[in-house]
């Protein structure tokens, strides 16, 4: 299963990713420019520890005799993540265990012997083996000098960035969630906002793609989505004029041909019994086309009355199984098996007329096209908040393709194109805007291996 998440989601992980780059590209930069150089302002809190601790030596081993000096420095080697050396101004080591240091170590203890001093602190990094060394200045005073004799006090640990004394992260680190924690207080709210107006934009525009136009987004932002939202508005508008225009045309339409055509149907029933034997074929020919415009005016009749007629105010409680035994005595046939799986107490929200006239067309459809094949199956269950009511055939089903075409007006399969077979493609048209009309949803599916299945599913009751 693919993993999906939110636009707010992606936008702020997003923005983490661009705190994150910025942060390792100035460590990375820093790290190029500075290479740990304890001279430069990104380590001035290392070099000043570092320079603290060497004054304390400086101080403290005048007051020892020169002998003991090797073990003070011990000392200090078990108080500070560090082993220490002294050595004189002429590169002599005078305590600490024996060492070699680098050339840029010695070279610093050996510099401006007899000048003005150099820089406080050296630092230096051995690859191979790893070490650190650092060697500061310190005034050293002896028993028998009245001014303090420059010597230089030679630092050497194996790790920098793992010591808090060399380098603390903490207070980086605290840096860097400062950084992240006002981005999301700069962020959030925007991504909000904007993730706020986009779901409720898609929201708009699925509910007008399923035909319902009575929306309202709101317009109080002054930005592009709140110009996207009035214009929205404004389509939703005039989409529902014209939709409602369209139905009431085709209604006043059906309505007006009920007249002439019922006119028609009486003037050939009175030439029928006058004409003679050579033109009664005829007649008859006429009266079966009148017939046949008569029912496709009374579908259209019925499919906008189930689109204009219809609102949520008037739902009431319906029990399923008076309605289908009412549409089974209308609509069923001696040569046609109909099961029924009906729980007697079941109910659901809808008005009667709408739920008869919905499942007559989808009983009469079941025959029309299946009820050859085997019996027909209508059965109901309740899903708790929503009850499904369902009609089963074993007849040969709708191809995929078709499968969301058949509830489109005046669209008929191929297979039922032929006047003997097919009606006027209203049937299933008018079943989706009467179960909407009720709030409830039609979908159908082809059955395996055969048959199709026709769901409709309704608000039930709430208790």
């Amino acid at each position: 299963m693919k993993l999906r998440s939110s636009l707010s989601v992606k936008i702020i992980l997003l923005a983490f990713l661009n705190v994150l780059l910025l942060g390792v590209i100035v460590a990375v930069f820093a790290r190029i420019e500075y290479r740990v150089e304890l001279g430069s302002f990104l380590f001035t809190a290392t070099r000043d520890r570092i320079l603290s601790v060497s004054r304390l030596v400086a101080l403290e081993l005048p007051n020892r005799p020169q002998a003991m000096w090797d073990q003070a420095l011990e000392q200090y080697s078990q108080n500070y993540p560090a082993k220490f050396f002294l050595f004189d101004g002429e590169g002599r080591q005078l305590a600490g265990a024996p060492v070699s240091p680098p050339e840029d170590i010695q070279a610093f203890i050996s510099q401006n012997r007899h000048g003005p001093p150099g820089p406080p602190i050296q630092f230096r990094h051995v690859k191979d083996p790893n070490m650190y060394w650092v060697a500061t200045h310190i005034p050293l005073w002896k028993e028998s000098a009245h001014h303090p004799v420059r010597a230089n006090l030679v630092w050497q640990f194996p790790s920098f960035w793992t010591e808090p004394f060399f380098f603390d992260y903490r207070p980086w680190l605290l840096g860097f969630l400062a950084v992240i924690l006002v981005s999301l207080i700069c962020w959030v709210p925007l991504i909000r906002g904007l993730t706020r107006s986009i779901s409720d934009i898609m929201r708009a525009t699925g509910q007008i793609a399923e035909g319902h136009f009575e929306i309202a987004l709101s317009t109080r932002r002054k930005d592009e989505l709140g110009h996207l939202s009035r214009s929205i508005n404004r389509m939703a508008e005039r989409l529902a004029g014209y939709v409602n225009g369209q139905k009431r045309f085709l209604s006043d339409v059906a309505h007006e041909l009920c007249s002439p055509v019922a006119r028609m149907q009486m003037a050939l029933g009175i030439l029928e019994q006058r004409a003679g034997d050579g033109q009664i074929s005829y007649v008859r020919d006429v009266q079966e086309e009148a017939e046949h415009m008569s029912g496709l005016i009374n579908e259209l009749l019925s499919f906008s009355k189930s689109q204009i007629g219809s609102s949520r105010k008037d739902l009431t409680r319906v029990r399923v199984r008076d309605t289908v035994q009412s549409v089974l005595e209308r609509e069923g046939s001696d040569s046609v098996v109909i099961e029924t799986q009906l729980d007697d107490n079941l109910e659901v929200m809808a008005q009667p007329d709408f739920l008869f006239r919905s499942l007559a067309n989808l009983v009469r459809n079941a025959i029309r096209y299946a009820g050859h094949a085997g019996p027909i199956q209508v059965s109901a269950l309740n899903l708790g908040q929503d009850v499904s009511i369902r009609v089963s055939d074993q007849g040969p089903g709708v191809p995929d393709a078709e499968i969301e075409e058949i509830f489109k007006p005046f669209y008929r399969p191929e297979f039922a194109r032929q006047r003997e077979t097919g009606g006027a493609g209203l049937g299933l048209a008018i079943v989706k805007s009467c179960i909407e009309a009720c709030g409830g949803i039609v979908r159908c599916r082809n059955r395996s291996p055969h048959g199709l299945e026709v769901e409709i599913r309704l608000p039930a009751p709430a208790n």
